[in-house]
């Protein structure tokens, strides 16, 4: 820490995370109105042990106190390319601030990171955009939408034929519970995504998430008597609930297994005193689109900006990009097994 010899005002510095500013990091972020779940300090620990990819969690304060954070890492592969992101992963990112200046000198320091990686661009993944002359994509929207302390009233607010699939859910008797491991959430989770043609996580990703966030990292599990439904894993942050992966085999389609299940989370959460359910992103034009419209939530666009350095252009990796269509085909006749087996080592460049 320096001092300004002009005013005699303490200067910014900058730091980068590690164990002895941890603490400091994740009160920050806690009472950052712009922080969000994904600036925790435990992703550098998930991304790090699980992916292997190299990070950059980067800090500015002043007098000891940290005003400004930006967790950044690089994912670099030969077939989907090279970058810096805040955050791989992770739905949100970009800089959380409490000022200004500290926003901009974290943003200056992450260019030039970029610049001296030669990666192909610098990406930030706002909810509030940032840069108005950087690279954008307008795939994504999040849903998030405030829970009613009565669950009956957060029941009621679900529009008709979507409440009527949560009702034939519990008609069905389904029940749910609170699991203390992976296993049954990774057999549902991994089943769907299979059918869907997406290369799976591994499960020791899932066990790592639950390992560093603890009771803020949840597994359900929907169940018609002792059979395995559909299952999701839940994040929970200061207020706000966030069930953020899940699935469910071919019983959930036929018994409204999955919506059952998230009216499950909201419940639970709204008895827990969560106010504000996030749903999280999905693409434009999909079928998780629509799904979460039919809940009533209203689509709110993620701004996620490209700063570009050796590329001209942003690559599309995403099942939307009509070169992956003979992928996805292949990648559902696959044995689950296999399947299991090879997608951790593609999807971990995904991001």
């Amino acid at each position: 820490m320096s001092e300004d010899p002009i005013n005699g005002q303490k200067t910014l510095t900058l730091g980068v995370l590690d164990a002895s500013s941890r603490a400091r990091w994740d009160e920050f972020v806690a009472l950052c109105p712009a922080a969000t779940f994904f600036h925790r300090a435990g992703w550098q620990t998930v991304i790090e042990r699980a992916f292997g990819h190299p990070t950059w969690f980067m800090y500015a304060e002043s007098d000891g106190r940290i005003r400004a954070i930006l967790p950044l890492a690089q994912v670099k592969s030969r077939l989907f390319g090279h970058t810096l992101c805040a955050l791989p992963f992770c739905v949100y990112g970009g800089i959380a601030s409490m000022d200004q200046e500290a926003a901009d000198a974290l943003d200056a320091a992450a260019q030039q990171l970029a610049a001296r990686l030669q990666v192909d661009h610098l990406e930030y993944r706002n909810m509030v955009p940032r840069h108005p002359d950087w690279h954008r994509k307008s795939l994504y929207a999040t849903f998030r939408k405030e829970l009613h302390p009565e669950p009956e009233h957060n029941m009621l607010n679900i529009p008709r034929k979507q409440r009527a699939m949560v009702r034939k859910g519990i008609a069905a008797g389904l029940h749910s519970a609170i699991d203390d491991d992976a296993e049954r959430f990774f057999s549902a989770y991994s089943d769907s995504v299979h059918r869907l043609g997406t290369p799976v996580f591994s499960k020791r990703y899932f066990q790592l998430l639950q390992q560093v966030f603890g009771a803020d990292c949840e597994f359900m599990t929907v169940y018609r008597n002792r059979e395995t439904i559909s299952s999701v894993l839940v994040f929970f942050f200061r207020d706000e609930v966030l069930p953020y992966y899940g699935g469910g085999g071919a019983a959930a389609r036929v018994l409204a297994g999955n919506d059952f299940m998230y009216w499950e989370v909201m419940r639970r959460a709204c008895a827990r005193g969560y106010t504000l359910f996030d749903f999280g992103r999905s693409k434009l034009g999909t079928g998780a689109f629509d799904f979460k419209k039919n809940w009533g939530f209203e689509a709110q666009p993620l701004h996620y900006e490209y700063q570009l350095h050796r590329a001209r252009e942003v690559a599309e990796n995403n099942p939307l990009n009509p070169r992956y269509r003979l992928f996805i085909k292949a990648w559902r006749r696959l044995p689950l097994s296999l399947a299991n087996a090879l997608g951790p080592h593609i999807v971990r460049y995904l991001g």
